[in-house]
């Protein structure tokens, strides 16, 4: 399967989203928007009208929010993928549907207390999968080794889907995640911060 390194981008301002994208643009092929409303995680992020500079990246949006249906109405065209919390779709089979009549692409998030099991119904209607390997909602939050088991058990149940993880990715946990299962690889800190953020990026390649 197509592996992927994808910078995570937190912004409170449309000065500052411009200019971690323009960090990163020229690195990756997939850039994650981290939206938070300061309600579903204690953190805000790209929660206000914004705009995207012109690159020739994928970008995925990452709602960590109570309300997906609300944003995907209003901002489904300027993303290609959607990924929302499972723990915030009241109906996710309604979530899923409403974005395919977008012809967008979707996945769903799982929290560390969310068992893979919750979302084995709606597997076969996932483009991909996030797992989170930390409580999210902020830049370079502890790793959770114990989410190693839950990639695992979802790559068993689905050899093909894309099993993304999101949370204290860096050089030194990218080869356990990828050892369980998953493929496609978010690092917020470890790029965005980095003083040479494409030896960062380098430095994540290697360990694949």
């Amino acid at each position: 399967m197509k592996k992927s390194i994808i910078p995570a981008i937190i912004a409170k301002s449309q000065e500052e989203l411009e200019k971690n994208i323009n960090k990163v643009k020229n690195y990756c092929d997939l850039i994650q928007l981290d939206i938070m409303d300061g309600n579903f995680v204690p953190n805000h992020s790209i929660d206000f009208d914004f705009e995207l500079p012109e690159t020739d990246c994928v970008y995925e949006a990452h709602l960590m929010i109570n309300a997906p249906i609300k944003w995907i109405k209003k901002y489904n065209k300027k993303v290609d993928m959607i990924l929302a919390h499972f723990e915030s779709c009241n109906a996710p089979s309604e979530v899923i549907d409403f974005v395919r009549s977008k012809n967008k692409k979707f996945g769903l998030v799982l929290n560390p207390e969310t068992p893979v099991s919750a979302i084995e119904n709606y597997l076969d209607n996932l483009d991909q999968v996030l797992i989170m390997t930390v409580n999210p909602g902020f830049y370079g939050s502890t790793f959770l080794p114990k989410m190693l088991d839950k990639i695992s058990e979802l790559r068993k149940l689905k050899p093909n889907l894309d099993i993304e993880v999101d949370g204290g990715i860096t050089d030194k946990t990218i080869g356990l995640v990828k050892q369980a299962g998953a493929n496609m690889f978010v690092s917020g800190s470890y790029i965005v911060k980095a003083v040479n953020v494409a030896e960062a990026i380098e430095n994540l390649k290697n360990k694949l």
